[in-house]
């Protein structure tokens, strides 16, 4: 098998990659990552220094190809299949890639700082910076919400590297700060994006790793 994946099922950009591998059952090799675990840290950067995760290895090719974004991009280029995560054209293409972005940077990233805050040690938590990420994911909840009042994907009507991208940050932010009365047309998308095979995989996968998760 070519490709491995270096990931953790919790991982919410790991997530998104795993979405798209399931989307067109691409063949690879799980192997996650416990960045807790001594051996299995000091592996993984052994091969990816800035150690942060997913991370894919192509074994054909001689490549190691890190970052989401990125990943996907290259899954669509070397192995592609029935869904198409960036469209053809050049103008739709960069609209996709804003909106990818943006569940990146916009809903991911503050989601991300509410919760690895609480794995802090005590007396070391950073109270502005969650107060701060908790104001920046509720722009951009509502942003999501305005967004897709009229949509079934970020994209329109076909499925795209956008919506792999929006999947886990609304899946876990929901969890850390419940959205569904205030924001209805966001928790519709994610309903829709739970019901989709693929996520709907990758959130079962996670599931024996959620207890671990700060509540």
């Amino acid at each position: 098998m070519s490709l491995t994946l270096y990931f953790h099922p919790l991982s919410s950009f790991c997530q998104k990659v795993l979405i798209a591998l399931y989307e067109n059952g691409t063949p690879f090799k799980p192997e996650i990552v416990n960045l807790f675990d001594e051996a299995s840290s000091a592996a993984f950067k052994k091969m990816w220094p800035i150690g942060k995760f997913p991370v894919l290895r192509d074994e054909a090719k001689d490549r190691i190809i890190p970052e989401s974004s990125i990943i996907i991009e290259y899954l669509q280029q070397h192995y592609p299949g029935k869904t198409r995560f960036v469209p053809n054209d050049a103008e739709l293409a960069r609209q996709m890639r804003f909106r990818d972005r943006f569940f990146d940077l916009h809903l991911n990233v503050p989601m991300q700082k509410i919760v690895t805050d609480r794995l802090r040690p005590a007396g070391k938590n950073d109270t502005y910076g969650v107060e701060d990420a908790r104001r920046r994911l509720q722009i951009g909840l509502e942003l999501t919400d305005k967004s897709m009042a009229a949509k079934t994907w970020a994209m329109g009507d076909e499925f795209s590297m956008a919506d792999c991208a929006a999947a886990p940050p609304l899946f876990f932010a929901n969890l850390v700060m419940p959205f569904e009365k205030t924001h209805p047309n966001a928790a519709a998308y994610l309903k829709r994006l739970l019901q989709r095979p693929s996520y709907a995989r990758a959130v079962k996968e996670a599931e024996p790793f959620l207890a671990s998760m700060p509540k």
